[in-house]
């Protein structure tokens, strides 16, 4: 590029470099954040296409997979049982279901929508990885240089969660809600769209609640969390935390508990995610 075409007060005139990146409109801000949109979007129906061209494999191999009994939780349970000495005492088997399709198009509808919620869920990193593009250049460098690591992270929190909704929560879920009866009545032929509501409600929610520890990590470091605060409401954590479990499993003592005290330890781990923060925030202040 010619001298006379470079602007002198933006450009360092020995390295020709910038000296700092030229701020940008709002209509820029815009427009830069629906192209991370639309890749996010692009990268979720790519996904989704290709669960749909396997369809019937990955129907019944991972969607039915808690009502199977050789669905990993259930040969786990048995396993442990007999390991600890207790017999056949943890051993469980699914409740017997047949799924039924009602209407002319439900399973046409249910294929595209467990699909795309599905491909969202394995691009979250992706997804999460986007909109920290769009987020960090707005950090200053000593906050980028401190959050390294941060998609990574949350990405393997999020995988956490869904794995843990789909492997512990929606056996004990399903099971429940497929083997309750009020009078008799017992839902031996739910609809196809109801156990995939049910299915996406236990698995989608525990992704994402288990991003807690980033969320008090990044509310500490803007001074809006402290450690003092969360152990001082620790007791009220507690009965959210058990609104929060009873949202999102059946109404039974047992699937609650099994996501509550999950979730009780992510509180008691942010605590210390938040004591750090502010350790290392007064740390530079010092």
């Amino acid at each position: 590029m010619p001298l006379d075409q470079i602007d002198i007060e933006e450009y360092d005139p020995h390295t020709l470099q910038p000296l700092k990146e030229k701020e940008m409109s709002f209509v820029e801000h815009l427009e830069e954040l629906r192209w991370h949109i639309i890749r996010s979007v692009v990268v979720v129906l790519l996904i989704s296409i290709v669960l749909v061209v396997f369809k019937d494999w990955f129907f019944e191999t991972i969607i039915l997979g808690p009502t199977q009994k050789e669905f990993w939780t259930y040969q786990t349970m048995c396993g442990l049982s007999d390991s600890l000495g207790l017999g056949t005492r943890l051993c469980f088997e699914p409740v017997g279901i047949n799924l039924v399709a009602l209407k002319l198009g439900d399973a046409f509808l249910m294929t595209f929508k467990l699909a795309f919620v599905c491909g969202f869920i394995f691009a979250f990193p992706y997804i999460f990885w986007e909109i920290w593009r769009f987020v960090s250049p707005g950090l200053y460098t000593k906050e980028q240089n401190s959050t390294t690591g941060i998609v990574l992270i949350a990405s393997v929190l999020f995988t956490l969660g869904a794995l843990f909704g789909y492997f512990i929560v929606a056996p004990f879920g399903t099971n429940f809600l497929a083997g309750f009866s009020l009078g008799g009545v017992r839902a031996d032929n739910p609809t196809l769209e109801s156990y995939i509501n049910y299915l996406i409600m236990f698995i989608l929610p525990a992704g994402i609640i288990f991003e807690l520890p980033i969320i008090v990590y990044l509310l500490s470091k803007l001074g809006l969390l402290t450690p003092e605060f969360m152990r001082q409401y620790r007791r009220h954590a507690v009965v959210v935390i058990l609104v929060i479990a009873s949202l999102m499993t059946p109404p039974d003592i047992l699937t609650q508990f099994l996501i509550g005290v999950p979730l009780y330890f992510l509180y008691e781990i942010s605590i210390f995610v938040s004591a750090y923060v502010v350790k290392k925030e007064a740390a530079k202040l010092a």
